[in-house]
């Protein structure tokens, strides 16, 4: 498989196994056709702070965003989620396949500290594709800021 997502890690030396798993329905699905733990599955969320300003956020398969948290780290008083279009527009990517490696703009992305340490799989730019990677090493290519920003789904 090619991609911008598949070149945007080889670019960034980040070791990465593809996996191409079909469609899926659910996270529980898209975790058994990974062959991983929900947790493992992190959901890429586009979030927007204002006209033509968003960030990525990265929250494992099992949280959800803690808006407050995230707020409070970004210093602000409002974030919104973009409708599917709009996030198409800013990444370049339609919903559920989404990810920080390859993105139109290289937005910047906040990870939940609860990924660190484990291999995580992430959005390919396809559907029914996914990358396997070392999360450590995927954040630090991203420049992450590592934070807890999620609660339990």
């Amino acid at each position: 498989m090619s991609g911008r997502a598949v070149e945007a890690l080889e670019n960034a030396g980040v070791a990465h196994r593809v996996v191409n798993h079909g469609p899926v329905r659910s996270l529980a699905e898209a975790a058994a056709a990974r062959g991983v733990e929900i947790p493992d599955v992190v959901k890429t969320i586009v979030v927007r702070r204002g006209e033509g300003d968003y960030l990525f956020v990265l929250v494992p398969g099992d949280r959800v965003i803690s808006w407050p948290k995230l707020r409070t780290l970004l210093g602000v008083s409002r974030l919104s989620m973009p409708d599917a279009a709009t996030a198409f527009d800013a990444t370049g990517y339609e919903r559920g396949t989404i990810t920080p490696f390859g993105s139109l703009a290289p937005w910047p992305v906040v990870a939940d500290e609860r990924m660190a340490g484990r291999e995580i799989t992430l959005g390919a730019g396809e559907h029914g594709v996914a990358v396997a990677v070392d999360a450590d090493t995927a954040l630090r290519a991203l420049g992450a800021t590592i934070a807890d920003v999620s609660d339990p789904e």
